[in-house]
């Protein structure tokens, strides 16, 4: 879930209180030049006001922060021409005020354009989208990109006109070399590039086991560690702590230092995985960033296409002939927190031969019968509560003692403001576009209005077959039961900080009545927050860092169990 904290509009009444009356209508006027495009351009431009000096106003966003984040406002300009000034003004849509409302002060002033390409996909109308730029789908640095630079003003009735000249582009990101031990492979998908009508790649950051070169008659079992888009290998270091690093702090997890604890930690990985009797295996994280978000949720969509065939039918077996892995289904588990959470349960479920188990850590909604705080199917509005006399805002997010610190409605105007037709990159959005049809003008069908938050009842239908991963395990389980008994294996906070336990009971509810029984494990972790994953000794600070050998013990004991005559259980034990 989450990349990527809201009573945000009391905290923009407080700062109006603080710099002054409300203002009448402000204006901006945005152009760019040709010298960076000489062709019309397509895109969302985005203004963002802050009254932070720093850093850039366009790092100020935080769709899953309300209370961290900056004033935002957003456009869609279509065929928008060179040296051409658009204005945005009290018709551009804002959060957490109308452009218009914005409380008089001095800020700093940015704006970017998000730029859209045409996509005409196998089905469904042309769309226009922003494509991944090898940066995973992060408007803020997104290659080719176009912003101004920061103006500090004053905002006021008095106030001279603003004008913006987008005159700088993002530049190209540069990948991560390789390591001895971490190699970065990407192949182009048949299945995808049919779908999106255009050349379209996956990639994955493999970790190689100690001694692989050396024992080339050595197979290898494979883990895939299913999260956001990957920088390389998540909590991987071969060289020691930098003893000079400036320490910071972990607002998440209120650590001084913890830059210095991810250095420790993950140079202690490294140490663990070259000493003589850990186990050898593969370990993959998986590139799959598209128009829609940073990450497919690894499984066949209507609107992102067939991205679970893909990684599983095309990568998966690439990287295994390449690097030498068993390439069997007992010999294969997935694992991941948050996103990565939720995949590793579809990879299993969706996929029930070809993995022998998955480590569902901290999942987004896998029953939808609590997506989040929201029940999907009895609610009819998903921002608010109605009593008889009363109606509530619903709660989005918490902080470790319970207090609201976003809610449904500002996580979903936050996204609506960054992008209209369900192309904001932000959460909601994927879930939509995953889980749901598409629309008759090509884009994701709203499971709920995101300006009132009334539910469709029919979207929520389909949701539920398709995508509801309790349901389905629930509806299919006569075929299920024979390939999934013993393989999931759930964990999650207490106090997780989106609510996404709710979902966990109702799954544990359903799968502890299944007959056969399932076989699996639901642990929870007491006023554990997001995102928990297992480790009742460590706090999720550090267990965070060892998703790569953490469910190492239930994992060779399964092999152990599982493995069928004359399978290799020696050559990557050496």
């Amino acid at each position: 879930m989450i990349r990527k904290l809201g009573a945000a509009l009391l905290a923009a009444s407080m700062l109006a209180g603080q710099i002054g009356a409300a203002l009448p209508a402000n204006t901006v006027s945005v152009q760019f030049p040709a010298a960076v495009s000489a062709r019309p351009l397509d895109g969302r431009l985005i203004l963002i006001v802050t009254p932070k000096p720093s850093p850039e106003p366009r790092k100020q966003v935080a769709l899953e922060a309300p209370l961290r984040s900056a004033y935002i406002f957003g456009k869609t300009v279509d065929g928008w021409a060179p040296a051409t000034p658009t204005t945005m003004g009290a018709e551009t849509k804002g959060w957490p005020v109308e452009l218009a409302d914005l409380p008089e002060g001095d800020y700093s002033v940015q704006a970017v354009l998000n730029r859209y390409e045409t996509f005409h996909r196998a089905t469904g109308p042309a769309v226009k989208l922003a494509p991944d730029m090898g940066e995973g789908q992060h408007w803020e640095r997104k290659p080719g990109n176009l912003y101004s630079k920061p103006v500090r003003v004053h905002l006021g009735p008095n106030a001279a006109p603003l004008t913006l000249s987008l005159d700088a582009v993002m530049p190209a990101v540069t990948p991560p070399a390789d390591t001895p031990f971490v190699k970065h492979i990407r192949i182009q998908s048949a299945l995808l590039t049919k779908y999106w009508g255009r050349p379209t790649y996956l990639g994955a950051y493999v970790l190689l086991p100690a001694g692989f070169a050396e024992h080339p008659q050595a197979h290898f079992p494979l883990m895939v560690n299913h999260g956001h888009f990957p920088e390389g290998i998540d909590g991987w270091r071969e060289s020691p702590p930098d003893p000079t690093l400036k320490p910071d702090y972990s607002e998440r997890f209120h650590l001084a230092g913890y830059n210095r604890i991810q250095q420790q930690e993950s140079y202690a990985n490294y140490q663990k995985w070259i000493a003589k009797d850990f186990p050898r295996f593969l370990v993959v994280q998986i590139e799959h960033a598209n128009p829609f978000f940073d990450d497919s949720y690894a499984v066949n969509s209507a609107n992102l296409g067939p991205y679970g065939d893909a990684i599983n039918k095309e990568l998966i077996p690439e990287i295994e002939k390449r690097f030498r892995g068993i390439g069997q289904g007992w010999a294969r588990f997935t694992y991941g927190g948050s996103t990565g959470g939720w995949e590793a349960m579809a990879t299993q479920v969706f996929y029930p031969d070809m993995y022998n188990g998955a480590f569902i850590a901290c999942p987004d909604p896998i029953d939808f019968r609590a997506y989040t705080t929201i029940a999907l199917y009895k609610d009819k509005n998903a921002f608010f509560e109605q009593g008889v006399a009363v109606r509530n805002e619903r709660i989005a997010m918490r902080d470790y003692l319970g207090q609201n610190i976003a809610t449904q409605r500002d996580e979903n105007i936050m996204e609506l403001v960054m992008g209209d037709k369900t192309r904001s990159g932000g959460q909601y959005d994927i879930w939509q576009a995953v889980f749901g049809p598409m629309g008759a003008d090509g884009y994701p069908q709203p499971i709920f209005d995101k300006a009132t938050g009334v539910i469709d009842p029919a979207t929520a239908a389909y949701w539920r077959e398709h995508f509801d991963l309790t349901h389905i395990v629930e509806r299919d389980w006569k075929t299920l039961a024979p390939k999934l008994q013993g393989k999931l294996h759930i964990y999650v906070g207490s106090a997780d900080t989106y609510f996404l336990t709710n979902a966990v009971y109702f799954a544990q509810d359903t799968l502890e009545k299944l007959q056969p029984a399932y076989g699996g494990s639901v642990d929870y972790g007491d006023r554990a927050e997001h995102c928990w994953n297992g480790d009742h000794q460590a706090s999720n600070a550090y267990s965070r860092l060892h998703y790569n050998w953490m469910y190492l013990p239930i994992i060779m004991k399964r092999i152990q169990e599982t493995a069928p005559k004359g399978a290799d259980l020696t050559s990557w034990r050496y």
